[in-house]
């Protein structure tokens, strides 16, 4: 065992030397831990990049984010939907083969009720091995997304979850236990090596990837460890403990970037950050008016949502929290997603006195109590907004009671719904704005994978129909004006309280290259470490 282990090391480095690549470890620091790894647990950005490291999908994002193949080798469009070619001899970390009857068993994994990628699946009815041995994906229609859906849709080796009881994907709102939350089988260009949660996690080079030789970076081992405080993240940059810091503080960035072993790179993101409100619930278990529980949801009536938008002072709030790191907007999507338009990005005035006047309208002269939950370490300075936010609403009667959590805390809790106002950061990672859409607004239902985000519970049937539609509909042309009519529906009725766009900036040291993607994800394989 150990001449082989041996051999194969010294036939790594000689790979490595030949290329011209020198084998380094990584080493780097965010706020939060990893949550899960169950590629169909939690679909939450930063975990999804964590499990992209190990598993992999049908096809993948290439230059321009063009749609390039994966694990499936080619594509085409069949009467039923999709048709699928599998890259043949890929190995699983443990060395099992992929086979079409993974793929199959991942997607119907990814269409179970308990997983939290059904908004991924939407127009996926089902899939299926053809007599060829080849994957079909059956769909609604042939739209595009699709396969930009595809992109998120992780692929597992299915007698490895037979094996340890993870058939199912894990129960992650309910805090179940899973094999797969803490171990990983994928084919992906890393191996989780060691799992240490809210400690650190490792990941280790796969020297069997399929894509081995199409490899941009040279890290062999990376190790991540969470570090809830911004200065203490900032000191271990600065001390080289780490060597990229996902999330610097925004005070922090003009200090770094005067520092000559640092270099910064920063560009838009695709997500919003804004607030939900209950709106479902005649009764809110969180909200009080005149210092007491009453049969009353203010939040209901858009004249109250109106009221707490128009009472947020945006430009002070992106000036004084977000230190100019920010992109103020009045719509769910950011200006970079597909389908966004300048008339649903306008937000409603700043107005004190026009919010006092609608809260008094509402049958609220006195205004009313009401707690916001928000993570202490998932988006950029999300306490301190809620802070800001709750001291703007207290101008206009309206006492905020901010309860700040950990990350891993905070999403189960208010995706059991156990909440009537919370903070949300959506990215659209598939660059479109059907996945905000559906995710965001769009009528809970999880047998359809539809409002699973939806944490207002917003329901319309107007907006469910425009939803459905674009969901179908193959011209581009008609589906941005759908798009367009369903976003302004959306700001109309106030259905979210839209902030802003956040500005991705990234802090590492000198001798680190890695392409910034306006996902804010971080990409191991492509990280060069000179």
């Amino acid at each position: 065992m150990r001449h082989i282990v041996a051999t194969a090391m010294t036939a790594l480095a000689v790979s490595l030397m030949a290329s011209g690549v020198c084998a380094a470890p990584f080493k780097w620091a965010s706020q939060g831990d990893i949550l899960t790894f169950d590629p169909h647990a939690q679909n939450e950005s930063f975990n999804n990049a964590a499990n992209s490291y190990i598993y992999e999908s049908l096809v993948r994002y290439g230059k321009g984010s063009t749609i390039e193949p994966a694990l499936a080798e080619s594509w085409k469009t069949v009467p039923e939907g999709f048709q699928f070619k599998i890259r043949p001899n890929v190995k699983f970390h443990e060395g099992q083969i992929l086979t079409p009857e993974d793929v199959v068993y991942s997607i119907k994994r990814a269409l179970h009720p308990k997983s939290q990628f059904k908004t991924y699946t939407a127009g996926i009815k089902d899939a299926k091995v053809t007599p060829d041995g080849e994957v079909v994906v059956v769909t609604t229609s042939h739209t595009p997304v699709l396969l930009n859906q595809l992109t998120n849709l992780r692929i597992l080796n299915k007698r490895w979850a037979e094996e340890h009881g993870a058939v199912e994907p894990q129960d992650f709102i309910s805090k179940e236990e899973s094999y797969a939350a803490k171990h990983a089988n994928g084919t992906g260009p890393f191996k989780l090596q060691t799992r240490e949660v809210d400690i650190k996690t490792v990941f280790v080079e796969n020297p069997e990837w399929w894509d081995q030789a199409n490899r941009k970076g040279n890290v062999t081992e990376a190790t991540y460890t969470p570090i809830k405080s911004a200065a203490t993240r900032t000191a271990a940059l600065l001390s080289g403990q780490v060597d990229f810091v996902l999330d610097p503080a925004t005070q922090d960035i003009q200090r770094l970037k005067r520092d000559s072993n640092v270099k910064i790179e920063e560009g838009p993101e695709l997500r919003v950050v804004m607030i939900s409100l209950d709106q479902l619930r005649d009764e809110s278990p969180y909200i009080w008016v005149d210092g007491k529980k009453v049969n009353k949801n203010p939040f209901k009536d858009p004249k109250v949502r109106q009221a707490l938008y128009q009472a947020i002072d945006i430009e002070t709030l992106k000036r004084t929290v977000m230190r100019g790191f920010a992109v103020p907007t009045g719509t769910i999507v950011a200006p970079e997603v597909g389908g966004w338009t300048e008339n649903a990005h306008k937000r409603l005035p700043y107005d004190p006195q026009a919010a006092k006047k609608l809260l008094a309208e509402a049958g609220y002269p006195n205004g009313f109590e009401f707690t916001l939950d928000t993570p202490n370490n998932r988006w950029i300075n999300d306490e301190a907004i809620s802070k800001a936010l709750a001291g703007m609403w207290a101008k206009i009667g309206v006492k905020v009671n901010v309860n700040a959590v950990p990350r891993a805390n905070y999403f189960p809790k208010v995706l059991k719904y156990d909440t009537s106002a919370c903070m949300v950061g959506w990215g659209a990672s598939t660059q479109d704005s059907l996945f905000p859409l559906q995710s965001l607004v769009e009528t809970f239902d999880v047998e359809k994978g539809n409002g699973l985000s939806n944490i207002g519970r917003v329901s319309d049937p107007k907006l469910d129909a425009l939803i459905e539609k674009i969901k179908v509909e193959a011209d581009p042309q008609v589906r941005n004006k759908l798009i367009e009519e369903a976003l302004l529906l959306v700001g109309k009725n106030i259905y979210q309280l839209p902030l802003h766009a956040q500005v991705i900036t990234w802090a590492m040291k000198k001798n680190i290259d890695v392409p910034l993607r306006g996902d804010n994800r971080l990409e191991l394989d492509k990280v060069n470490v000179k």
